[in-house]
């Protein structure tokens, strides 16, 4: 069976954590809570289950967390206009397609963002699945959507790609190597001390570096 690259989408691929980042401190103080934005930054990666009480804590997701993460919804809707693919995002899925490699696409991205952004990479034809929110319950740094996109995109070995440290610790839960990007702006230390195998500046040294990735044992 085919390798599998599982590829994160948000700040991988598309340019958004800086986009999140803002949209989450908006939400935030629509409901009377100041989050720094450095510190909602360390966060994205996580899906919103996760990230509010990461961030506020308990009492503020029990409060209003439904809430905000409403609003942050909306909030990402006006800014997905000015989203743009990262330099090299669909010539990494047309090098990989072309390697042999089976791509899967393990987004815990709204279903209509991840839709917009499939035409921004255009990649419906070079990823032979992906993952969306909607797939599981739980999110990153939760391994269940790594799980869901291995069960979609079958293969002998794999490696999770992601640029935030929340991609490294979910591999990591179910044994996978991972593979990180500074494009999402975390540091090469701080992948590496989640787990990364292997750090890149970008995509098109990814790309060049693609025979050379560390593939583990798919979880059966």
């Amino acid at each position: 069976m085919a390798k599998v690259l599982v590829l994160d989408v948000d700040g991988t691929l598309v340019d958004t954590n800086y986009h999140h980042a803002l949209a989450w401190f908006r939400a935030f103080r629509g409901h009377g809570v100041t989050v720094p934005v450095w510190r909602l930054h360390r966060a994205i990666g996580m899906g919103g289950d996760q990230l509010v009480p990461e961030v506020a804590g308990r009492e503020v997701e029990d409060a209003c967390g439904d809430d905000v993460r409403a609003k942050w919804k909306e909030l990402v809707d006006g800014m997905l206009p000015e989203v743009c693919a990262l330099d090299g995002a669909h010539e990494l899925l047309q090098a990989a397609d072309d390697a042999g490699y089976r791509v899967v696409l393990a987004s815990s991205g709204k279903p209509d963002h991840v839709d917009h952004y499939l035409d921004l990479i255009d990649g419906r034809e070079l990823a032979a699945d992906w993952t969306s929110s909607k797939d599981v319950e739980a999110t990153k740094p939760e391994p269940d959507l790594l799980e869901v996109a291995l069960e979609k995109v079958r293969g002998e070995e794999a490696v999770v790609i992601g640029d935030s440290v929340w991609d490294c610790v979910a591999a990591r839960r179910i044994g996978l190597p991972s593979v990180g990007l500074l494009t999402g702006g975390f540091s090469a230390a701080e992948l590496t001390d989640a787990g990364a195998a292997r750090t890149f500046t970008d995509l098109r040294e990814l790309r060049a570096s693609l025979g050379e990735l560390p593939f583990g044992a798919s979880p059966r």
